[in-house]
């Protein structure tokens, strides 16, 4: 940190060039048993299920009201894009982001008992803050839904609405009864994931970041492409390994898991690109986010 924050440094960085980015399913908050979006996703099928009495009998809808998950999901991406487009959109930005903050002030993880906003990693959480102190800014770039989380990031993180880049679907302008709207279409717009996240940084941050933490496949293009700049670089790919007190999942688990967890490769792959690797052996007590041993901190 004094390379990059020390005036007279050679490898000094101007506060304006300290960008961090972060991915948030498994790097910044719990992503298991499923994450956390997907959870949204199925109780919005429920409550909206009443005004669609053709989802009984309509696949992925029928089996998910069965609480049949996996057939619900055996459709791959298709089927998974067609359950967002239908509980997603329709509604206007403004009305979403109220459904999306009555649902995260409740909801609760299957497992802990917890609110999803109090499953998130302490190490992490005081790393944004030593990042903040230093000059940096943080963003989050998560293949998570933009508007899923904007309503959110900055009460559970510190992370303003505006320093989210994520996937998004359409949206259109219009008037509604007199007013300036933005209706949510069901069409996608953006797929912030895998080679998306460098296209995503580009497109709403404008600059390359210096720093980079991730923790699946899914970030390898991201941390890669921050590896790509000149001076001082810092990339870091968390490794979850206490499925006690947390859950275990990564590269023995890569056969059970084709999705998420750090890739078969990527830890092998690490020392030559330059990746450092971070580890979550965490507990849940009284309320408190996931803590770290001892030496495994950020």
């Amino acid at each position: 940190m004094d390379k990059v924050t020390k005036e007279g440094s050679p490898a000094f960085v101007p506060p304006a060039e300290r960008i961090a980015t972060f991915d948030n399913d498994g790097t910044l908050w719990c992503e298991q048993p499923l994450p956390v979006q997907l959870y949204f996703t199925l109780d919005r099928v429920k409550a909206l299920a009443p005004q669609h009495p053709e989802w009984k009998t309509k696949e992925p809808f029928a089996s998910l009201l069965k609480g049949d998950l996996k057939t619900a999901l055996a459709g791959g991406d298709r089927a998974l894009l067609e359950i967002v487009m239908a509980t997603h959109t329709g509604m206007t930005t403004v009305e979403f982001e109220q459904i999306v903050k009555d649902w995260i002030a409740t909801a609760k993880h299957p497992k802990t008992g917890k609110l999803y906003t109090e499953m998130v990693y302490q190490p992490m959480l005081e790393l944004l803050a030593y990042l903040r102190a230093n000059g940096f800014k943080n963003y989050i770039v998560s293949g998570g839904g933009i508007e899923f989380m904007r309503p959110w990031t900055e009460k559970v993180y510190g992370i303003p609405p505006e320093q989210v880049v994520g996937s998004s679907i359409k949206t259109k302008f219009e008037m509604r009864d007199g007013k300036p709207v933005l209706v949510r279409l069901p069409q996608l717009n953006f797929n912030d994931d895998k080679g998306g996240k460098p296209v995503g940084i580009n497109q709403h941050i404008g600059r390359r970041p210096i720093a980079a933490f991730g923790n699946s496949a899914g970030d390898e293009q991201m941390l890669e492409y921050t590896q790509g700049g000149s001076g001082a670089r810092f990339m870091l790919l968390v490794l979850h390994d206490d499925a006690a007190r947390e859950y275990a999942y990564g590269p023995p688990k890569i056969a059970e898991r084709q999705a998420g967890g750090v890739h078969a490769g990527g830890l092998r792959q690490s020392a030559e690109r330059g990746l450092d690797r971070g580890q979550h052996e965490g507990r849940l007590e009284a309320g408190l986010p996931v803590r770290a041993k001892p030496g495994h901190g950020h």
